[in-house]
């Protein structure tokens, strides 16, 4: 079996797809865990918040990939709505798949990286959710709720050897960001430090960095974002 195994969350496209291929190509075996089929190792489908079920699959993957080293939380959804029209639907949907899902994938994975001493998660948060953004309310309460997350679970098992940090990417060159987005803009970039979208293979670079890093990186927060928040 492979020494190193990797959950990736999210990885059928965008940053997860990123993620995975990174992780590939450099000698990790990925089970992808998203709701359509992944280009992993194991792509397995599965809804990021039914909890039975990403339990269920991460069991598998270990039963198949062996046991899990590292984890990628890289399933979102966005949304970009004023906050006083913010539905109750829409705050539920976004705080249920980028809080929700996140948590469910860290108790479906810490619990043995804890039992066998050894094992390294890695978060999907925001520039958003780091400094905010105008229309942006509920998707960035979410991803500034990882980073709490992040934190908190970082603290209750480092001791157990399993570090946990974050990666929070800025505006980043994905299907998410649609073409006429702000965020493509030519009036963002050229105000930015680093004038373009972060690259997905940037954001995956980080993570892996994050998974692989040995030393005291515990709770902290990588943020490529092109300088948008210095």
């Amino acid at each position: 079996m492979p020494n190193s195994v990797a959950v990736v969350t999210g990885a059928a496209r965008g940053l997860g797809a990123a993620v995975a291929a990174h992780l590939a190509e450099h000698g990790w075996a990925v089970a992808g865990m998203d709701l359509q089929p992944s280009r992993t190792a194991l792509p397995l489908r599965v809804d990021v918040t039914d909890a039975e079920a990403l339990g269920a699959a991460v069991t598998r993957a270990e039963g198949e990939l062996g046991p899990v080293t590292g984890l990628v939380t890289a399933a979102g959804v966005y949304e970009a709505v004023p906050v006083g029209e913010i539905t109750d639907a829409q705050w539920e949907r976004v705080l249920r798949v980028n809080l929700a899902g996140t948590a469910n994938a860290c108790a479906a994975v810490v619990p043995g990286m804890v039992a066998r001493g050894r094992g390294a998660v890695v978060t999907v948060s925001s520039d958003l959710g780091l400094g905010g953004s105008e229309g942006d309310a509920h998707y960035a309460a979410s991803k500034g709720a990882v980073v709490g997350l992040t934190r908190s679970l970082a603290e209750e098992v480092a001791d157990a050897g399993v570090r946990v940090n974050s990666v929070a990417p800025g505006a980043a060159d994905t299907p998410m960001i649609g073409p006429d987005s702000p965020w493509r803009a030519a009036a963002f970039l050229d105000a930015l430090p680093l004038p373009r979208l972060v690259r997905p293979d940037e954001v995956a670079a980080a993570c892996r960095f994050l998974l692989e890093a040995r030393g005291a990186f515990v709770g902290q927060v990588l943020s490529p974002n092109a300088g948008a928040t210095i």
